[in-house]
């Protein structure tokens, strides 16, 4: 199991708690990132909005891609899963600006394909909006001109949307054939276009056998096609305490849910632009993402067999939610890892082979350190 986490660019994942001691600032999320690589984090993921749907859309968020761009001078190992939406960013110039990262980062970037959701956001900064299945066929047309441009010498397109005449890229992505594509969805425009054209099928909070439904499906769906397996993760907060006495007043406190709450329109705004395939209550809306369904809720022992439940599943990849994040991710690392390094089960040949490959990218990274990195990391070491 690789452990990832939500980057917390909009200051918390809470929507019934005002301040959850961990601001939306560089400050914070750089000095994270940092000890996150340090005590065992594989990943993170940054989230791209233009405002926060969390704390409210007047509250302070930070963006995605200048924040990535910063976080790849300052750290060494941690993965950057960077969430990008087709309408706010041409293919050809994201597909430049991944590849100049991907090298900054020493082949670390990975990308986050969003069909965007938030009609409100979009309006606000003059960017169109699709209707739900148009938002996928644009996806559609957005990754093909991303991977022309990372595979090809020279590329060119023509669709409905996007036109790309003789276009150059160069230096392509360190990472090849590329950077890994991970996208979500639960529709079925959703799940035929990543099983079609992603690498990577990441999945809201949901217990273990929910999702291992959905693994099947996904697999079977990429097998139908005669493409290379993909890889699977899942979302999920989590609340570790020493006793279950202890996780459960935790669970109450974070889902005494006020309707009130500043991120409850635009909530309601992601319910109404979204095809997903349960209600949602709400209790999944006090945390973001359903990640309370996941069930990373418990003693450190709990926590860990249930992780085991999720391997069996087929899923690879965690991208865990604390609150406070610094604190609780401390605790988590300190007294979950420990206990699923020391007895990990593996569920496929496919998960082996996807780990193998990490680690021998990890391992190339390694002999190759980059200056930079080297010099950030050293004045920004506390």
């Amino acid at each position: 199991m690789r452990f990832g986490y939500w980057l917390p660019v909009f200051g918390g994942w809470l929507r019934n708690v005002d301040d959850e001691g961990m601001e939306a600032s560089w400050r914070y999320v750089s000095r994270l990132a940092r000890r996150s690589e340090e005590i065992g984090f594989d990943l993170t993921l940054i989230a791209e909005l233009m405002l926060n749907d969390i704390k409210g859309p007047e509250a302070p968020s930070l963006d995605a891609w200048t924040t990535a761009a910063a976080l790849a001078a300052v750290t060494c190992r941690l993965e950057l899963m960077v969430a990008v939406r087709p309408t706010f960013h041409p293919p050809a110039l994201l597909a430049k600006q991944a590849a100049n990262l991907d090298h900054i980062s020493n082949g670390r970037v990975s990308l986050n394909v969003v069909s965007a959701w938030w009609a409100t956001e979009a309006r606000q900064y003059g960017m169109p909006f699709d209707e739900h299945d148009r938002r996928y066929a644009r996806t559609a047309e957005w990754l093909t001109v991303v991977d022309r441009m990372w595979r090809e010498p020279q590329s060119s397109f023509e669709g409905e949307l996007y036109h790309v005449r003789d276009a150059q890229l160069s230096p392509k992505p360190v990472r090849r054939p590329r950077p890994v594509i991970y996208a979500g969805g639960e529709s079925e425009a959703a799940k035929e276009l990543i099983s079609r054209l992603c690498d990577a099928y990441v999945m809201h909070g949901d217990p273990p056998d929910r999702i291992a439904a959905k693994v099947e499906d996904m697999r079977s769906r990429r097998a139908q096609r005669g493409l290379t397996p993909m890889r699977f993760g899942a979302s999920a907060f989590v609340v570790c305490r020493g006793t279950e006495e202890e996780a459960r007043r935790e669970l109450a406190r974070i889902t005494d849910v006020r309707q009130s709450a500043r991120g409850y329109a635009n909530y309601q705004d992601w319910i109404a632009n979204t095809k997903l395939e349960q209600r949602v209550s709400l209790e999944d809306y006090s945390v973001s993402n359903r990640g309370l369904k996941s069930g990373l809720v418990g003693t450190p022992e709990e926590i860990a067999e249930r992780i085991f439940a999720f391997e069996r599943a087929g899923v690879e990849l965690l991208l865990l939610q604390f609150s406070p994040q610094a604190e609780e991710m401390e605790r988590f690392a300190e007294e979950v890892m420990p206990l699923v390094a020391a007895s990990p089960p593996r569920s496929t040949v496919a998960s082996d082979d996807a780990q193998d490959q990490d680690e021998r990218d990890q391992q190339d990274r390694d002999k190759q350190p980059h200056a930079l990195l080297e010099s950030h990391t050293a004045v920004q070491r506390r």
